[in-house]
């Protein structure tokens, strides 16, 4: 049981500082794009739409390598251990971090994006350390110890953007810029590397004799269509990803943009984001957890989240407090619908493919988040508020799909 729990709090931390570093982004990539900020980086003689585009793209280089390089890392962890890979995936966020700071201190486009591919290409850590908690769960204690990653991640997402908007304005400190979060996302990823390799227990029983399949993304895409249900599940999950990627793509330049928010501002509704998403898991998705079934809360939760998301595409300038009040309920439904889904996906798995499986629905996830990235940028040329709606629409559709197509074998 104490082993159990310290690789649970091993994992909850692992996760904690990725999301912490991801969280860190968000109030910088507006500052890297908006008309006389002083660290943006696109040329003078760039248009509002054309920063708009490269945003777009950049921001979907990351996810669009982790589809390519998150199925291979499944494998590995599959074949040579959780922990090995692991360490190995957040030594190269670590190292993206740095050339991202580099990056921005140099106004280096081509670096930005290199750093961010190669981010991808390493980013692995968020499917391995599910896999890690699905090796150590249980049918009763599955949904809860999921719930701990929705908590991590919120906590992450609590301090990654408040932190991340603090750390560069220099009104704070003289000193403070926009690379100084990535100096300190790369420190806390070194440190993980360290907790992980002196921590963290190897938790793989079975290790898989298959051989590395390079290839895997496209061999995955064929062999979901082979499984009706895991193709559903998967498929609704994409959907949910994909349109809260369309949420969250421009969502910190709209505030910057349509309601003037500053980057301590855009840091401290993304960390207001993040405390409600930790009471929602700590509250609501614990509570639940053990007594309904996984399947029968995504028959609800993906489709709600779309309808909150429409509801910040009506809320306007002089009614911006409304974006405070439909949080919680964005929360709650998030929340749900992420815990639930891994639940899922670890319950029709088993401990020697469990790995795969996450890879597989990582793989997808980080497709949902690479295509929807590219196409708000163009998208958001014509409104910016657009990217909104179609993210609502796009999850609302994922909800229906899994509501009238999921059939649970239990």
């Amino acid at each position: 049981m104490k082993s159990s729990n310290k690789i649970l709090w091993t994992i909850f931390l692992t996760i904690f500082i990725d999301m912490f570093g991801i969280g860190i982004l968000i109030p910088i990539f507006p500052l890297l794009i908006i008309p006389h900020s002083i660290f943006k980086v696109t040329p003078d003689s760039w248009t509002t739409a054309q920063g708009f585009i490269m945003a777009g793209w950049l921001m979907s280089a990351f996810p669009l390598a982790q589809f390519l390089c998150t199925p291979i890392l499944g494998q590995l962890a599959d074949r040579y251990g959780r922990k090995k890979v692991l360490a190995f995936s957040i030594g190269g966020t670590a190292i993206s971090y740095a050339l991202f700071a580099l990056g921005i201190y140099t106004k280096s486009i081509p670096l930005l994006f290199f750093a961010r591919i190669l981010d991808g290409i390493s980013g692995g850590n968020i499917s391995v350390a599910q896999a890690v908690i699905g090796d150590v769960s249980n049918a009763k204690n599955r949904a809860k110890n999921f719930g701990l990653v929705g908590v991590s991640i919120g906590i992450g997402f609590i301090l990654g953007p408040f932190i991340g908007g603090k750390l560069s304005d220099p009104a704070v400190i003289s000193w403070f810029d926009a690379a100084t979060p990535f100096w300190f996302a790369a420190f806390l990823s070194i440190i993980n590397v360290v907790l992980v390799l002196t921590i963290l227990p190897e938790t793989l029983q079975e290790k898989s004799t298959k051989e590395i399949d390079m290839i895997r993304p496209i061999h995955n895409m064929l062999k979901i269509l082979k499984h009706k249900q895991l193709l559903i599940v998967i498929l609704s999950n994409f959907l949910f990803n994909a349109g809260f990627t369309f949420f969250t793509t421009f969502w910190g330049i709209t505030l910057a943009y349509q309601f003037n928010f500053t980057q301590s501002g855009i840091g401290d509704f993304y960390g207001y984001i993040g405390i409600m998403i930790v009471l929602a898991q700590g509250g609501v998705v614990r509570h639940i957890s053990g007594k309904v079934l996984d399947y029968k809360v995504l028959n609800y939760s993906i489709i709600l989240t779309g309808v909150c998301l429409l509801g910040f595409y009506f809320i306007s300038k002089p009614h911006v407090t409304w974006i405070y009040y439909i949080t919680p309920l964005l929360a709650i439904f998030m929340a749900l619908s992420r815990a639930f889904n891994m639940a899922l996906l670890s319950r029709v798995s088993t401990n020697s493919n469990r790995g795969e499986i996450m890879g597989i629905n990582s793989s997808a996830t980080a497709l949902a988040q690479a295509i929807p990235g590219v196409l708000a940028g163009y998208i958001a040329t014509h409104h910016i508020t657009l990217t909104i709606l179609v993210g609502a629409f796009t999850t609302i559709c994922g909800g229906l799909l899994f509501r009238f197509f999921y059939k649970d074998k239990v």
